[in-house]
C-alpha cells in the first residue's frame, strides 16, 4: 500500500522550517547587536575625558613609569584607564603596592569634580602609606 499524506502535513513542516529560520535570524541579529553595545560601551573606551586645572608650576612626567589614578567629572575612578569602583579602590590599589613596593601615584582630577572623590582617592592613598604622589595638572605656559 502507498500512502499519501494530506495538506494538513505539508504545512506543519513548512511552517516549522519558516519558524526555525526566524529564530535563527533573531539569534544573529541580538548576537551582532549585543556585540556591538559591548564593543562601543563608553565605560570601555581607553580614552577617559579630565579636564585637568591649570597651574603655573606644572611639570612633564613623561618618561616615567607611574600608576594614573583618574577620576572624572562624574566621580567615576579609573587606575591605567581601567574603570574602578570606589569600594575597590583600596583593594586594587593594595594589590598594585603588593607587586611594586615602590609605587607612585599620578593623581588626574578633573576641575569640576566633588572634592569627596579626592578626598575618599586621597584617604586611601594615604592608608595604604604611599608615598610618591604627583597631582597632575596642565601648565599656563609661564615658568620662572
Amino acid at each position: 500500500m502507498i500512502s499519501i499524506k494530506g495538506k494538513k502535513d505539508y504545512l506543519v513542516a513548512l511552517e516549522s522550517v519558516a519558524m526555525t529560520d526566524i529564530v535563527l535570524n533573531m539569534f544573529i541579529f541580538f548576537f551582532i547587536s549585543f556585540s556591538l553595545l559591548y564593543t562601543f560601551n563608553s565605560g570601555r573606551l581607553s580614552k577617559i575625558e579630565v579636564n585637568l586645572p591649570k597651574a603655573s608650576s606644572a611639570v612633564s612626567m613623561e618618561g616615567s613609569e607611574k600608576t594614573v589614578l583618574a577620576i572624572t567629572k562624574a566621580g567615576e575612578y579609573f587606575i591605567n584607564e581601567e574603570k574602578v569602583k570606589g569600594a575597590d579602590l583600596k583593594q586594587n590599589l593594595r594589590s598594585r603596592l603588593e607587586e611594586n613596593p615602590s609605587l607612585s601615584v599620578v593623581l588626574k582630577v578633573d576641575g569640576a569634580v566633588k572634592f569627596d572623590h579626592v578626598v575618599r582617592a586621597l584617604d586611601v592613598i594615604n592608608e595604604l602609606d604611599i608615598r610618591k604622589v604627583s597631582v597632575a595638572a596642565t601648565g599656563t605656559g609661564r615658568r620662572k
